[in-house]
């Protein structure tokens, strides 16, 4: 009895040993690593998905369809680490991987390792890991003896400043309507490209206190074939920003176009596509002949151009949050000057600067007569 006790007591002291290198679970289904991770490349059938919708978190489909699913296919799709069993993935096999990864190459040719491509995938493998764990606590994650790549800082967004935006608005630059009024919505209402296009007609609030009910936003909105009309980015329903000049530009689009059930579409009815103010931002700053040599302009740089804008006309910076749609602080509205006062104040200058350059032509072309 005591060598069968001797004996059992030194199996159970193996496998412990075994248990806390990581080599031995209780779960034995295989389960390759690709056919695991390729679940994240997609929203359907999407662990992750189904499990933040379930607990009524946010998730973007975007995110999925237009980041993770480039990203396995040109940086992980084809290493042998994913014909490997999930359930006996260690730690060196598991960190030569994410060095194989690492030494693969940008479109630039440079390797990935060290810049943000390289955090962005790694975090994806690191994070189907995790949720493969949720569903088996049993299984010692690799990830949890290896370190996450260091958080490499974007390029800060460059934004226009005030008297490059007065320019951009100068009435000769951006003449379509449709074209104008969704720059205007840019530019002065800080909504985002999904939720321009998403602007129902009935969200438009005018009179004394016009405002814009953000209620609904596309997903996927880059493409035509899966977008979808749902509520706004982390399901946050906001007023927004209505300013003067959005009012006149819409005025405007709708005596052209009519009025439709979206506020910025076609005569028909119909909406841009995805690259359609990527296509046109371009084109409006070359009109306006400011120059963004060293500079990154981009769509999204019209956000960051008002968030500066206010703040540099005193609004304080948890109020620009809220307006862009990145808190509540409700509580604060009754101690500040409004933006729409300043907005308009700032268009006005623009109406000002116009009607001074059609008085400067008269009085040239009375000179030459």
């Amino acid at each position: 009895m005591n060598a069968a006790k001797t004996g059992v007591m030194a199996l159970i002291e193996f496998l412990k040993k075994e248990v806390s290198k990581g080599t031995v679970y209780r779960h034995t289904d295989p389960l390759l690593v690709g056919d695991w991770l390729v679940r994240f490349t997609s929203f359907d059938n999407n662990p992750r998905a189904q499990r933040l919708i379930a607990d009524g978190l946010p998730y973007s489909p975007s995110t999925v369809d237009e980041l993770y699913k480039c990203y396995y296919g040109r940086y992980i799709a084809g290493d042998p680490f994913l014909n490997s069993d999930i359930n006996v993935a260690d730690v060196p096999s598991t960190r030569a991987f994410l060095a194989r990864i690492g030494m693969k190459k940008s479109k630039d040719g440079r390797e990935i390792a060290g810049r943000r491509v390289y955090e962005i995938t790694a975090g994806f493998v690191r994070m189907a890991f995790q949720e493969y764990w949720e569903d088996h606590q049993e299984w010692r994650n690799p990830f949890d003896r290896i370190k996450a790549p260091s958080r490499v800082k974007d390029h800060p967004r460059d934004v226009l400043q005030e008297d490059e935006i007065l320019k951009l608005f100068m009435p000769d630059v951006i003449t379509d309507p449709l074209e104008r009024a969704v720059a205007v919505a840019m530019f002065w209402a800080g909504l985002r490209r999904a939720e321009i296009f998403g602007l129902k007609t009935n969200d438009l609030v005018w009179g004394k206190k016009p405002k814009l009910n953000i209620d609904h936003a596309w997903k996927r909105f880059g493409s035509k074939k899966k977008r979808t009309l749902g509520d706004p980015k982390w399901h946050k329903h906001r007023e927004a920003l209505f300013p003067e000049d959005l009012q006149r530009a819409i005025k405007v689009l709708q005596v052209k176009n009519g009025v439709h059930e979206f506020v910025f579409c076609y005569a028909d009815g119909s909406i841009p596509h995805g690259k359609w103010i990527q296509e046109r931002l371009p084109k409006w700053i070359k009109r306006a002949g400011i120059d963004v040599a060293g500079r990154k302009i981009v769509p999204h740089s019209a956000r960051h151009s008002l968030a500066s804008t206010l703040e540099a006309a005193g609004v304080p910076l948890r109020y620009i949050q809220d307006i862009l749609g990145h808190g509540s602080l409700k509580t604060t509205l009754g101690y500040l000057h409004t933006p729409e006062g300043i907005i308009n104040k700032i268009t006005k200058r623009i109406d000002e600067t116009t009607a001074q350059k059609e008085g400067d032509q008269i009085v040239d072309a009375l000179k030459i007569g």
